[in-house]
């Protein structure tokens, strides 16, 4: 059917294209879209600079002043979350309309971007000289968020605003003005020549000298930092806007079939256009969404395709990144074919024997008539049929959905474990009259899920949550969606002793799900960051009214089946916890929740202290409680029938192989030169080390879990260096949140640092020290013993430099230089009860050599030497083989090693990658959350250079698709002995 798509290589899912020319078909195609656009940014550039947008150049909007950020063009854009502003307060600024040629306008509407006393004079002209007041509001009260007048002007091609009685509190400032006829529809301003072939969205847009790129792609991870930029968010340049295009050929004979573009994630705001005309839109730049784009193509013609993504500022409190991020997908279907998401498999009662498996199909019908569907559903356990049954269902009116129940039993179910987590799938047919329309496969585990006031219950037994919060971002990959990526760090975890992942604060890539499936993790699925309320003034709270129930509605549908899924919650931190007359908004979400998923409970990470007690509780199934180890006592005692888990806990902070001195066990010690003591004694004011959870979870039994803040580093956000007041919330009012603010403030004012510290493992996977105290105390039965710091001190020669040892077993015997330093044992004090410390230490070169016991017996070692000065590069790719499928990696671990073969491990050698062979190199880091290296640059991915970091570095290599061969690395620097790497590509 695509035998003639341009610009892309299609990656067809089970069928050929031969089986694609038949009609009607007999299974929904899905290919993958992401090959060959055309793209480039406009608005503000990665530079600083401003480059305006093809067909707004002429600016249908001016204004006699304009706010840097909010220009005149922005009040006339259909978006209601930008605004014009003027540069200050003064009475008297002009805002101009230029509609591009005389309109009949009914109605004008004014959204101001406050509710205030807003005084203005609305007029119109047909020439721009000679002007007709429509309203004089000059005087007066006129305390309004909007105003609505009527025009008996007549037609006119100007229009004018002008804003009175403003001053240093009260800026002239309006969000949108739109213009509407005598029907109501909306009146928009264009170029005076229609200005289709002016506009990206146009088919006739030149677009050769665009640069050519695959999906998924993020713009903002290609740099560069710029010291001016927020660090909360990275200090990259994300915010802006984005048009990407390309050209689809559709075969005359596929006329009469559905078209959809399916999006796993556009970041952000996208638009979407099919041959000029605009075919949908979707606001929230985590979420999937289908565009139906059948009525606006050319059967046996070329056909443009062009996403508008808009970025603005201010809209997120962590590096969101920029473009179309994750998948898309070209769908083809029959007129009648199960829905996006169609397939609800459920199975509400499982013994040993059998399972009974129900399963809900909705069939869309497209067609003038109505149509009755027969649904087959297989159960396949491999290859081989299981299970099946027929269903006849109930006629479908034209144009409307309906759903087929059917149920099966499954005799003597595999069921989905932790340790085996076994997969079925569930193949659907339809059927209208004897031919089949449509097919579809699902995967789905056999398992039960509960939560009790005693903790979550998998298949009958306890599991204690052993949980990690995950950000979108793959660190050197930005926020682009990479399948691989997402895979090593949930190998990373698991060795860690993670059984679990919060996806905060937002949907996850459907990869992850996958992954979590197929890897045995569970995951608590979260929607949103913010509800009605703001955190960031152009957030997703301007849209959450109109938007919210059809996000919740696509999120949940997309991942409801993934028997990884656990819970559902509905947000973070919102400000709406402490505000009683905003909870039904909570009770509206986790009520939406039920509706489309009675299987699943509903959660929310609460940080508001109050918030377990003045009723928000109650909206919630499952509660979450963020940074409040305390109140897990109190909280089984009041509410003894509700379960609870920690949704966020710790946020200890700590650079990768960064130690200083003197050490002190105030946690709001240890930050030096932008950097913080891996000592992993240290946190912001709302937080705390990884110790005190431990305890509070042990010593609460009802307790869940926990979900350490974070498992990784990621982009932005880097504290105890970043000047983001929500961090405030997390901290009762009063003098100690005074207190801590004044500490970000004066910290965070122009610091380097643009990447979190919050990790157990650092931005490029390489683990800190605070991977072991976790490893330690979730995976008790794995022989391991990690001595911190390194022993590199030679200025510290006679002086006290304390060791801590983190071990699974229960006591433990130090030696430096073979002489012993003492035994220590584990007890219930702060500071034995999950780590063994030697505070008296004076340092001596040599080495440290630490042997734990458990029961009194031998249980692991570890040992810490002093090595001698770079020599040598070592490279260690992950993997050796990849394949050639343009998406797959390899990363490449670079250490800076002495004469003896010890990664040295305070080395920061200017490093230098070269790459040959049918690969690139996708990124490359070295955990250094001050480092403003650019780690992924499209100029160049050939030859990339970097320091490293205390001894490490990172290249991560992406096949080229379609080339096979031999890949060559090559890592050079300066006085040191240089290293090779191959890498085979299939």
């Amino acid at each position: 059917m695509f035998a003639n798509i341009t610009r892309t290589t299609l990656c067809l899912t089970a069928f050929s294209i031969a089986t694609l020319m038949g009609a009607p078909l007999d299974a929904t195609k899905t290919e993958s879209l992401d090959w060959n656009w055309k793209f480039a940014r406009f608005g503000k550039m990665p530079d600083g600079s401003t480059l305006p947008e093809p067909g707004k150049a002429l600016g249908f909007a001016t204004a006699t002043s304009e706010e840097a950020g909010n220009p005149a063009d922005n009040a006339v854009d259909g978006d209601k979350s930008t605004r014009w502003c003027a540069d200050g307060g003064k009475s008297g600024e002009k805002l101009t309309v230029d509609m591009g040629r005389p309109v009949d306008v009914k109605n004008i509407n004014i959204l101001w971007e406050k509710q205030n006393n807003h005084l203005f004079k609305l007029e119109s002209s047909s020439d721009g000289k000679r002007w007709t007041t429509i309203e004089d509001k000059t005087s007066g009260q006129n305390n309004s968020k909007d105003d609505t007048v009527e025009n008996k002007s007549g037609k006119a091609r100007y229009f004018r605003v002008t804003a009175t009685g403003n001053n240093q509190s009260n800026w002239a400032s309006i969000r949108e003005i739109t213009f509407t006829d005598a029907k109501g529809e909306t009146i928009r301003p264009q170029a005076p020549n229609g200005g289709k072939a002016d506009t990206p969205s146009s088919p006739g847009f030149n677009d050769k000298n665009w640069r050519s790129l695959n999906l998924p792609h993020d713009w903002g991870i290609e740099g560069p930092y710029r010291m001016e930029l927020p660090n909360e968010t990275g200090k990259l340049p994300w915010a802006g806007i984005g048009w990407y295009r390309k050209t689809l050929e559709i075969p005359a004979d596929a006329k009469g079939n559905q078209f959809y573009l399916d999006f796993d994630g556009v970041m952000s705001r996208p638009k979407i256009y099919v041959n000029g005309e605009l075919a949908g839109e979707w606001k929230y730049g985590y979420g999937s969404f289908r565009v139906d784009i059948t009525p606006f193509l050319k059967f046996g013609q070329k056909n443009s395709i062009a996403v508008r993504v808009d970025n603005p500022p201010n809209s997120s409190r962590w590096y969101p990144g920029g473009g179309i991020h994750r998948h898309v997908w070209l769908t083809e279907s029959n007129p009648v074919h199960i829905e996006h998401w169609g397939v609800f498999v459920k199975t509400p009662e499982i013994t040993k024997s059998a399972a009974k498996v129900e399963v809900d199909t909705t069939v869309k019908n497209t067609t003038e008539q109505p149509v009755t569907p027969t649904v087959t559903e297989e159960i396949l356990d491999g290859n081989k049929v299981v299970a099946s049954v027929t269903t006849k269902g109930e006629a479908i009116p034209a144009g409307e959905k309906g759903k087929v129940t059917s149920t099966l039993t499954l005799k003597n179910p595999t069921l989905w474990t932790l340790k085996a987590p076994h997969l079925y799938k569930m193949k659907t047919i339809v059927k209208v009259g004897d031919k089949i329309i449509d097919q579809k496969f699902t995967n789905f585990g056999v398992r039960t899920i509960e939560w009790k006031p005693t903790g979550f219950y998998l298949n009958g037994e306890r599991v204690q949550l052993n949980g990690v919060c995950q950000h979108h971002d793959l660190g050197p990959l930005g926020g682009a969606a990479h399948t691989r990526g997402y895979e090593r760090q949930i190998e990373i975890l698991k060795e860690m002793g993670v059984n679990s992942i919060r996806t905060s604060h937002n949907p996850p890539a459907p990869e992850v799900l996958d992954l979590c499936d197929k890897m045995g993790i569970l995951v608590i699925d979260e929607l949103f960051d913010m509800w009605h309320s703001a955190k960031k003034g152009q957030d997703y709270h301007n849209y959450f009214d109109e938007w919210h129930e059809r996000d919740l509605v696509n999120f949940c549908h997309r991942d409801r089946n993934h028997p990884s899924v656990i819970a559902w919650s509905t947000g973070n931190e919102v400000p709406e916890q402490g505000n009683k007359s905003l909870h039904h908004v909570s009770q509206t979400l986790t009520d939406l929740f039920h509706r489309e998923d009675p299987t699943r409970k509903v959660t929310a990470g609460c940080n508001d202290a109050g918030a377990a007690r003045n009723g928000f509780a109650d909206t919630l199934d499952v509660y979450g409680y963020n940074y409040k180890p305390w109140a897990y006592k109190a909280f089984s005692k009041d509410r003894p029938d509700q379960p609870f888990y920690a949704s966020e806990t710790s946020s200890c902070v700590s650079t990768r192989g960064e130690y200083f001195f003197p050490v002190d066990w105030n946690k709001s010690k240890g930050f030096f030169l932008y950097q913080v003591s891996s000592y992993d004694l240290y946190a912001p004011g709302w937080a705390y080390r990884p110790d005190v959870e431990f305890a509070a979870q042990d010593d609460n039994p009802n307790s869940a879990g926990e979900y350490v803040w974070t498992g990784f580093d990621y982009l932005g956000e880097p504290t105890p260096y970043n000047l983001d007041a929500t961090n405030a919330l997390n901290v009762p009012e009063g003098p100690e949140r005074e207190k801590m603010m004044a500490e970000l403030k004066k910290l965070g004012n122009r610091a380097p640092s643009r990447s979190s510290y919050f990790g157990i493992v650092d931005l490029c996977g390489f683990k800190k020290d605070r991977f072991y105290i976790y490893q330690a105390k979730w995976r008790p039965d794995v022989k391991m013993a990690h001595i911190l710091p390194h022993w590199n001190w030679p200025e510290r020669k006679g002086e006290i430099t304390p060791v801590h040892v983190y071990t699974s077993g229960d006591e433990a015997e130090l030696f430096l230089n073979g002489k012993s330093l003492g035994v220590r044992k584990k007890g219930k004090g702060e500071k034995d009860r999950y780590r063994l410390v030697w505070e008296d230490v004076k340092y001596t070169p040599g080495t440290l050599k630490v042997v734990a016991k458990k029961d009194g017996k031998v249980w692991a070692t570890d040992t810490v030497t002093t090595t001698g000065k770079p020599a040598a590069l070592t490279l260690k790719p992950d993997r050796n083989e990849i394949n050639g499928d343009g998406y797959d990696l390899s990363y490449v671990t670079v250490a800076v090693r002495d004469a003896q073969g010890r990664m040295v491990p305070r080395s920061k050698n200017m490093l230098t990658f070269k790459v040959s062979g049918p690969v690139e190199i996708a990124g490359i880091c070295n955990g250094d959350p001050t480092d403003f290296t650019t780690m992924a640059n499209p100029e160049n991915k050939n030859i990339l250079k970097i320091k490293a970091f205390n001894g490490l570095a990172q290249v991560i290599l992406r096949s080229r698709k379609g080339e096979s061969g031999k890949a060559t690395l090559q890592v050079i620097s300066n006085g040191l002995k240089s290293a090779q790497t191959t890498v085979t590509v299939k």
